[in-house]
């Protein structure tokens, strides 16, 4: 049981930090093409499918990371919306939100091998 809650833990945040670093490239590139007319911003594919991945784990009554292997975070057109919602400021507003989100991951990443590690030492230092 610990090798499986091990796994989907360090699977999940893989994924999400891949997600978070795909996000900052879409964002870039938003960013970058903010006064191209015609330009169809770009988004994120991921938070859907990890809902989608929550579902059939609570239709399942378990999770393990096996079930995480067909998510995969991919670019996509963000679907048209008004233009407020795209605008620079939106752009850059998304990009620290991601930033901050992407530090926590790491945080979280990083607490999560130092558990690992402690257990694995019994506790000595």
């Amino acid at each position: 049981m610990t090798d499986g809650m091990e796994a989907i833990t360090s699977a999940a945040l893989g994924l999400a930090l891949d997600a978070a670093s795909l996000r900052q490239q879409a964002i870039a590139a938003n960013i970058a093409n903010a006064q191209t007319d015609g330009y169809v911003p770009l988004d994120v594919d991921f938070d859907r499918q990890l809902v989608d991945a929550r579902r059939t784990w609570a239709s399942s009554g378990s999770a393990d990371a096996e079930s995480l292997r067909d998510v995969a975070p991919h670019l996509v057109r963000a679907v048209a919306t008004d233009s407020s919602q795209s605008g620079l400021d939106m752009q850059v507003a998304a990009l620290a939100q991601n930033g901050v989100h992407f530090q926590t991951l790491l945080k979280a990443l990083s607490k999560h091998y130092a558990l690992l590690e402690e257990a694995v030492s019994d506790g000595k230092k």
